[in-house]
């Protein structure tokens, strides 16, 4: 009898996008949002601010991703499929007509 064939799948090809432990897209979001506290208020406060932003939005960030690495994608399905799937349902009830831009 043959072994079957086996493929190895590199850790690094399955692992999630990630940043300085954050979501990689929110992170330099979050840096482009702070770069441009500091830009658009060019004192000594506002490079404080940006820097203080910046720090608590990578926190935050990275916090999230050490919880659950794909919680935003996780979320934003959610978003998608909430007319679908209603909140509150029983064994009698309808589902939900399909909505328009899934088919």
């Amino acid at each position: 009898m043959e072994k079957p064939r086996e493929i190895v799948i590199h850790q690094s090809a399955n692992r999630p996008h990630l940043l300085m432990g954050g979501d990689r897209e929110l992170v330099l979001f979050a840096a482009l949002l702070s770069a441009m506290l500091v830009f658009a208020l060019v004192t000594w406060w506002g490079v404080v601010a940006g820097i203080t932003l910046w720090i608590l939005a990578v926190a935050v960030l990275s916090r999230m991703g050490r919880s659950d690495p794909l919680l935003r994608q996780v979320y934003l399905r959610h978003i998608q499929y909430r007319p679908f799937y209603l909140a509150k349902g029983s064994l009698g009830r309808e589902t939900a007509a399909i909505p328009r831009q899934w088919r």
